[in-house]
């Protein structure tokens, strides 16, 4: 690894024709601005030929020393003189070095050259310009350098003090410090009384003096159900039973809707809520203008009318206020027959869709079993046949009855024909009743279960009514059923109906409720104090920050 020389001392000094060529010109211009200039040049010369060629003139070490600038001249001073010597880049920033070692604020490097030789102090002095490097562990030479003034070291005073001027001393730092106090104590109280005592001076101006004063009238009510139904309805009223204060989303509904718009412009519609807040009497804050929109009024409206709802206990509490108690008295009434009306709509629709399909129902299987009952007398007047089964049964008394004849005669018949010498004539008789009797009673079987052009059987007739009957009977069960239905509907629709029971009625007051004029004075305070405290914090915590 090789390592690179560091050079100590530079050669700053022109050689060669540019070196002449510069004092030539130099030398032109000084003959041309100054016919003794060469002359005296050439009698002050600093540059003396040593054993390496360079000698170093020392700088004069005290004012009696320092050379005479009329005497010498280094060149010339004018600016566009020095610009035309040609100087060299290195030869202006030693110029300017030079210039700043002796304590001078050059604009340029020409402005230095030109204070250094308006000074008596020639820039490319070889000592002067030397005087820059310093080799390491060496000292810049004090006998090159200009006299300048030494700042004296501040050394310990002489003074003794004594314990009259230490207490002397004490005091003024201690009024110092009280001065100090004063200041921010009244600094701070000024603040204090503009942004926080100004401010709540002029709330409680306002609410002692200006504001209007408003009579609050109060009311309570409450949304009930209707009980289920007691008796005979017990039983199917238990299916559909609940709770009679089970009416929270009633309440909450009416709540919101004596809180709405719509409620706002019915009042103002009936009594003239815009027309009681417009008159001359009230303060600007609380008055509506006569041409004011509704938006206005409703932000008014929610500032008046306070609606509260307690979900333990299901009581709707409500607050109206106004400028006159009748008037409070009168809103809060229109209010309250608002709400029943709407408590009176929330399940009616509901109701009615019950009882609609309940007697839809009803309606159509009673129609049904009407059908059939007229299908079963159809068919008793066409057949002749009131009862089948009643038919069927006499129809069998009848043969039952031939057929005991017909075994009679038959044995009668055996009895005549044992003997040895019948009597014929008898015989032919009862042979005649058996044929008879068997004829009666094979037509009697044919009406039973034979159907002719001019007849239908009985078995027939027997089944079409047998069918008819049971389809009336199906249709009385149906109706009946349907009968029942309307029945716990109609109680449904009973126990779903809702009213409105008022629980403190709305009295008119004698003593005005609002302004609360000390209350909202020592809040505004309160809430001043607040925000002047945030705001200094901020302050100070930015304050800080910056200065970190």
């Amino acid at each position: 690894m090789t390592t690179k020389p560091k050079a100590k001392k530079f050669r700053i000094r022109r050689s060669g024709e540019a070196s002449e060529a510069a004092a030539q010109a130099s030398d032109a211009a000084d003959s041309t601005t100054n016919p003794d200039a060469k002359a005296q040049d050439l009698g002050d010369a600093h540059l003396l030929e040593t054993e390496d060629g360079f000698g170093d003139a020392p700088y004069p070490t005290s004012a009696s020393q320092r050379v005479d600038e009329d005497a010498v001249n280094l060149g010339p001073t004018d600016i566009e003189s020095i610009k035309k010597e040609g100087l060299t880049g290195r030869q202006l920033r030693m110029a300017r070095r030079v210039a700043q070692k002796h304590g001078l604020a050059p604009t340029s490097d020409f402005d230095a050259v030109r204070q250094l030789r308006m000074k008596g102090i020639d820039p490319f002095q070889r000592a002067a310009m030397l005087e820059l490097v310093v080799p390491d562990g060496e000292k810049k030479p004090s006998g090159n350098k200009l006299p300048q003034t030494v700042e004296k070291p501040k050394l310990p005073s002489k003074e003794v003090l004594t314990t009259d001027v230490r207490a002397r001393e004490v005091y003024l730092i201690q009024q110092d410090i009280a001065r100090r106090r004063r200041r921010k104590m009244l600094l701070l109280a000024t603040r204090l009384a503009f942004f926080v005592l100004l401010p709540a001076f002029l709330v409680g101006f306002y609410f002692y003096r200006i504001a209007t004063p408003l009579y609050a009238t109060k009311s309570e009510f409450l949304i009930q159900q209707a009980s289920s139904g007691a008796g005979g309805s017990a039983a199917l009223g238990g299916l559909f039973s609940g709770t009679g204060f089970a009416t929270s989303q009633d309440s909450i509904t009416v709540q919101s809707y004596l809180q709405s718009r719509d409620a706002m412009l019915r009042l103002d519609d009936d009594i003239g809520f815009k027309s009681h807040f417009s008159q001359d009497f009230i303060d600007p804050l609380l008055r509506l203008e006569a041409d004011s929109t509704n938006e206005e009024a409703y932000k008014l409206y929610q500032r008046l009318v306070k609606i509260g709802y307690d979900p333990t206990e299901g009581i709707v509490k409500m607050e109206v206020a106004a400028a006159d108690p009748e008037v409070s008295e009168k809103y809060s009434l229109a209010l309250i027959d608002y709400a029943e009306e709407q408590v009176d709509n929330l399940t009616q629709r509901l109701r009615e869709d019950q009882m609609q399909g309940a007697r839809e129902s009803y309606v159509d299987a009673e129609n049904k079993m009407i059908g059939a009952q007229g299908r079963v007398l159809e068919l008793q007047e066409k057949l002749g046949v009131i009862d089948a089964a009643s038919e069927t049964s006499a129809q069998m008394g009848q043969i039952a009855r031939f057929e005991t004849q017909l075994q009679e005669k038959k044995l009668q018949l055996q009895q005549l024909l044992d003997n040895q010498t019948p009597n014929q004539a008898r015989v032919d008789g009862v042979q005649g009743d058996i044929s008879r009797l068997e004829t009666v009673v094979t037509e009697l079987r044919a009406k039973l279960t034979e159907s002719g052009s001019d007849s239908t059987s009985l078995a027939r007739i027997s089944g079409e009514l047998r069918m008819a009957e049971l389809d009336l009977q199906t249709r009385q069960a149906m109706m009946q059923q349907a009968l029942q239905q309307l029945e716990t509907a109609r109680i449904e629709a009973n126990r779903q109906v809702r009213y409105l029971s008022l629980g403190v009625s709305p009295v008119a007051p004698d003593e005005a409720t609002y302004p609360r004029a000390f209350e909202n004075t020592i809040v505004a305070f309160l809430i001043f104090c607040g925000i002047y405290l945030m705001v200094s914090l901020t302050a100070s915590i930015l304050r800080e920050q910056v200065t970190a």
